[in-house]
Order: structure tokens, then C-alpha cells, then sequence
């Protein structure tokens, strides 16, 4: 990611929406999205079918790494790998670009750039959030789930999922390991995936 010199959330969103390539804002810098691996893209659309499928006759959407959410506790607007809403969806709209303002899940897909970035200061951001309820790490070098989950006293409660054979639930819809990273290319060794 590359930082510009620092300008307002307007002119930030003016620009994006007339942008080429997707950058994100944090409290008045630019960051240019780096491009994903092809395992990265491979895991993101394997996210999107199955719950798409899953939730086809609910009343839920989900995006993949095009729609803008706003963190506005955070003074941030960024780009997730997959979001899950159910419900009405909530944007702000400025002059051809929308933002999400309610998502219930929020997975991220981990790459060595935004490891680090995803699992401490976005995710801080992400749990600012009233309606999110789930935000997943999904890690794109080896099986590697980590689920975090808002409880009834507004706690977050994390579970590894790193079996093949293991599932997540995201929503109302159970998803094994093996079915996110399918087509990745993992080798078997000693027994394990890496």
C-alpha cells in the first residue's frame, strides 16, 4: 500500500468514484488496495458461492471486494473481501459511489501485506461496528480460520477452525474448511494441508 498526502472524506469519495483502481481511506490518507494472489481470489469466490447458495432464499446479500464500507468511529472507508447483510441494506451514496453502513459478517482474507493490518487495527475498527456480528480471518496460506463472534453481553468470542474436516458457521449456513479452499492447491503433507 502506498500513502498520498492527506484530503477530505469528500474529496476522497469524489475520487473514488470516477477511480480506475480502488484505494481506501484512513483519517485523511490514501491507500492504494494491493493486488491479491491468485489463492486469495480463488478463496473469495469460493466464499461467494457458498453462501450465496446458502442464503439464495433469504432475505440476505452478499458482496465481494467491490463495495466501500464506512467505519466512521474509525474515520475509515475500505474495501472487505466478502460482506453479509441481511435485511435492509444501509449505504450512504455520494455522487456514484456507495458506502455500506450495516454489515453482519465481514471475512477477510489474509495476505502477508494486510495480516497484520486485518487481525488488529481493522478488526478494532470492524468490532466499532453495532451491526456486524461476525468477522472471520481467513488465512490464504495454509487451512487456518479464525471466528470471532459477538455474544449477547457484546463480548467477542474467537474459535480456530483448521481441520479439513471442520466447519464454520457464517449466518445460518455451515461451511466446511474444504469447500472454502477448494481449488486452492494446498499439498498434503503428513497428513495435514499446507
Amino acid at each position: 500500500m502506498s500513502t498520498r498526502t492527506k484530503i477530505s472524506v469528500e474529496e476522497y469519495l469524489e475520487r473514488e468514484a470516477k477511480a480506475e483502481y480502488k484505494s481506501e481511506y484512513h483519517g485523511g490518507e490514501v491507500l492504494a488496495m494491493a493486488v491479491a494472489s491468485e489463492k486469495h481470489n480463488t478463496i473469495v469466490s469460493n466464499l461467494i458461492f457458498l453462501i450465496n447458495r446458502c442464503i439464495w432464499d433469504k432475505d440476505c446479500k452478499v458482496y465481494a471486494n467491490d463495495l466501500l464500507l464506512k467505519l466512521e468511529k474509525c474515520d475509515k472507508y475500505v474495501y472487505p473481501d466478502v460482506v453479509l447483510v441481511c435485511g435492509e441494506v444501509q449505504l450512504e451514496q455520494h455522487k456514484g459511489i456507495d458506502a455500506l453502513l450495516n454489515p453482519m459478517v465481514v471475512i477477510e482474507v489474509l495476505s502477508e501485506s494486510t495480516q497484520g493490518y486485518d487481525g488488529n487495527e481493522k478488526m478494532q475498527c470492524y468490532f466499532e461496528l453495532t451491526s456486524l456480528q461476525q468477522y472471520i480471518l481467513i488465512d490464504s496460506k495454509k487451512m487456518y480460520i479464525q471466528d470471532y463472534q459477538k455474544t449477547n453481553s457484546e463480548d467477542w468470542l474467537m474459535k480456530i477452525v483448521k481441520n479439513e474436516q471442520d466447519k464454520i458457521k457464517i449466518q445460518d449456513c455451515e461451511i466446511s474448511l474444504e469447500d472454502i479452499y477448494r481449488k486452492v492447491g494446498f499439498e498434503v503433507k503428513g497428513g495435514e494441508k499446507s
